[in-house]
């Protein structure tokens, strides 16, 4: 590997080991001259309903109520069709919708006076069940060749249904902002944060002020996974309001029970695929994927558009449509988690076509080696695959590590006895950066370097650094071209009054993208370094020359410059008296290019995968008839750790992207991606296969399976 792939210690290594870095809640009273204020939400009760009015209780002095009536500007929250109010408007749309905020001094006071306030409301009939809903957000259609003269002519044609549910991000750090008036007039608003910019242009709108008005801060963040993407926005306009009324600092943070039930998730799927074969071949697959987006459309818009991009999943099927649609239910609106849209729809496709390889008598991995795209193929948006596609040297590389093509012949043979054995394998892709031409035309991101007299250098960028290491790389990257020491360079965490806007910190895009604009800027400022004088260099995002331009309006194009790769290899043992299944190894090659920093990458390929094996087994979460989330603490929604995946092996595979720095593709997003569809597939296998037991749903847990091993007995 490159002299650049050498692990270092991360730059906030040591204050974060030590309890030097310094988190929202850690913010004394006193720290900004005036005492901070507590604010809490008070939060609907009902699904849907008018509110009718608010009564109060008898309200200490120092003690405020804040509701959409405060809102200096406009009561809808920046994001993407602006339809989340900062607070609540006429109805409200979920449980837990925030009608106001109560602030004051004290917590314990501020909590009893939400506790005694009163919301007369006119109850609504809500619309909980996703296959009822008939409001779309969101509706996209596209595809390519002639469907429907392939399914008149095919040898078989097959139809399957298969859901996904939520998944909570499980940060370790809860939602939390806090938002200061300044002696100028302008408000300060900093907290736990994925996107300063985008909180950015929420506030100037909701505090009327225009963009001058505001400025954003990243404080320490204790993780996002997307989550932080656009809930600050939300929270950051609240506090800020109360702020502006109370004419003093006020902090909201939440705790574990109403972060977990009351703010953004993954989106639960709806996925009905249909395929037609031909001579041993899929020749069109058919599909309509449904997002439940929940009572307000946040980010869905963008989650669903990279969801049905992945529909046809990483095969070359000359005929293909696919529809989405993202569906408005009375529940907590979904938002961004890592993946984004794209592990609901290659769960589906990847079991789909085991399942058509076993209706067929073909050896599932065989099946789908013969059906790989290629470099230079199409892809589902009529772009092309420019680069090469290394999923089948990739496969030979996770064979090795987990014995998996063996493993996967005896454990298709009859089981009998209590505990019965599995593996499951995926492949799948991950868009690398924004969708389409998002980076040209919405992001247009800008990166600065600034030298200064005694020869430092700092990192100008709006990204934040949320466990990924960009604190880290950025300055690698500057170092290494300038050809200075590490430590004379430094990225603090972004302020938008001191630094340009890169873009989010989103979409596997910080690195590729905005890493990239930073190594080409130290090259500028090499190459005009002067001894002893302050001096800045810039540097603008261009869209690579080879790009095929994208139509958001009919999908066509490049709908991203380069992709990252994926394998995984599951094998499980299953307990048919409990229905436990336990994992006996996780296997997996991932190629995200060149790795900057070879740690950093592999704790993000582990991390992630690991994260995708909850998704796939044991993080269920879901709500009742009036859309009241069951799971809302870490009692009774799992997460993985390391105890449960004992044997987890992880190989980087290198394909270089030439527009990324040194070859780097996105990669924080792409581990998650396909670890459903390996579990449940081998889970399916250790059952017998899905001519017994066909399997659609993910998570698939303990009660699951005896929920299925039941129906032999039927």
């Amino acid at each position: 590997m490159r002299e650049i792939c050498r692990s270092i210690k991360k730059k906030d290594h040591d204050p974060k080991i030590e309890g030097r870095s310094r988190y929202l809640a850690d913010y004394n009273l006193t720290d900004s001259g005036r005492e901070i204020l507590c604010g809490k939400l008070l939060r609907s009760q009902y699904a849907r309903a008018r509110v009718k009015g608010v009564e109060l209780p008898d309200m200490p002095d120092g003690y405020i109520y804040v509701d959409a009536s405060d809102i200096p500007g406009d009561n809808n929250v920046n994001i993407v069709l602006d339809d989340t109010p900062v607070f609540a408007r006429e109805t409200v749309e979920y449980i837990g919708e925030p009608i106001g905020m109560i602030v004051g001094p004290d917590e314990k006071e501020v909590s009893r006076l939400i506790s005694e306030t009163k919301v007369d409301y006119e109850a609504l009939e809500p619309m909980t069940d996703l296959r009822k809903a008939d409001k779309a957000f969101f509706n996209y259609e596209f595809g390519h060749g002639d469907v429907e003269k392939a399914f008149a002519e095919a040898d078989r044609v097959f139809e399957e249904e298969f859901t996904t549910g939520y998944q909570e991000q499980a940060y370790l750090e809860v939602q939390g902002m806090m938002a200061e008036p300044e002696d100028d007039g302008k408000m300060y608003v900093h907290g736990s944060l994925q996107c300063p910019y985008y909180v950015h242009g929420a506030l100037a709108r909701a505090m009327g002020t225009g963009p001058d008005g505001v400025h954003i801060y990243q404080d320490v963040t204790g993780g996002g996974f997307g989550g932080k993407e656009d809930y600050p926005s939300i929270l950051g306009c609240q506090v800020a309001v109360a702020a502006k009324k109370a004419n003093a600092p006020v902090r909201c943070y939440f705790d574990r029970r109403e972060d977990m039930e009351f703010t953004p998730k993954r989106h639960p799927s709806l996925c009905r695929y249909k395929m037609a074969v031909k001579d041993g071949r899929v020749t069109a697959v058919d599909c309509d994927v449904i997002f439940d987006a929940g009572a307000y459309s946040t980010l869905s818009a963008v989650v669903l558009q990279r969801g049905i991009i992945a529909a046809p999943g990483i095969y070359d099927i000359p005929n293909v449509h696919v529809t989405g649609r993202a569906l408005k239910t009375n529940t907590v609106p979904c938002g961004a988690y890592r993946g984004f849209g794209a592990p609901q729809t290659f769960f589906a496709v990847e079991m789909m076509m085991s399942h058509i390889a076993q209706a067929l008598g073909e050896d599932i991995l065989e099946f789908k080696a013969k059906h790989y795209v290629k470099q230079g193929d199409k892809t589902s948006t009529n772009g092309l695959y420019h680069f090469p596609v290394p999923i089948p040297a990739m496969v030979d590389e996770v064979d090795e590590l987990s014995d998996l093509r063996r493993k996967h012949k005896e454990y298709s043979k009859p089981q009998s006895g209590r505990y019965r054995r599995g593996i499951g394998l995926s492949t799948y892709f991950h868009g690398a950066g924004f969708t389409g031409s998002g980076e040209r035309d919405i992001i247009k991101a800008v990166a600065k370097l600034h030298k200064y007299p005694d020869g430092t250098v700092e990192v100008l960028a709006s990204n934040s650094d949320i466990g990924q290491g960009v604190r880290t790389t950025f300055p690698k990257i500057v170092a290494h071209e300038l050809n200075i020491p590490l430590e004379k360079v430094y990225y603090d965490h972004p302020d938008t009054a001191r630094v340009p806007d890169s873009g989010p910190t989103v979409a596997s895009r910080s690195l590729m993208t905005v890493g990239e604009l930073l190594r080409r800027a130290a090259i500028k400022l090499r190459n005009i370094w002067v001894e002893g004088e302050e001096q800045e260099v810039e540097e603008h995002y261009k869209e690579p020359d080879f790009m095929i331009p994208f139509y958001l309006d009919r999908f066509e194009g490049d709908a991203y410059p380069t992709y990252a790769w994926g394998v995984n290899a599951i094998e499980v043992e299953v307990d048919t008296y409990t229905g436990v299944t336990n994992i006996l190894g996780a296997y997996a090659s991932f190629d995200v290019g060149t790795p900057v920093d070879y740690n950093i990458v592999m704790g993000q390929m582990e991390g992630g995968f690991l994260q995708g094996i909850g998704y796939a087994s044991i993080e269920k979460m879901d709500y009742d008839k009036n859309g009241k989330i069951w799971n809302r603490s870490f009692t009774d929604y799992l997460i993985p750790t390391a105890v449960d995946v004992p044997e987890l092996k992880v190989t980087l595979h290198v394909e270089e992207y030439p527009d990324g720095p040194y070859g780097a593709k996105g990669a924080g997003e792409l581990p998650l991606v396909g670890a459903a569809p390996a579990f449940v597939a081998a889970v399916e296998q250790a059952l017998g296969g899905a001519e017994k037991h066909p399997l659609h749903s993910a998570p698939f847990n303990a009660e699951d399976v005896i929920s299925e091993l039941n129906k032999e007995v039927k």
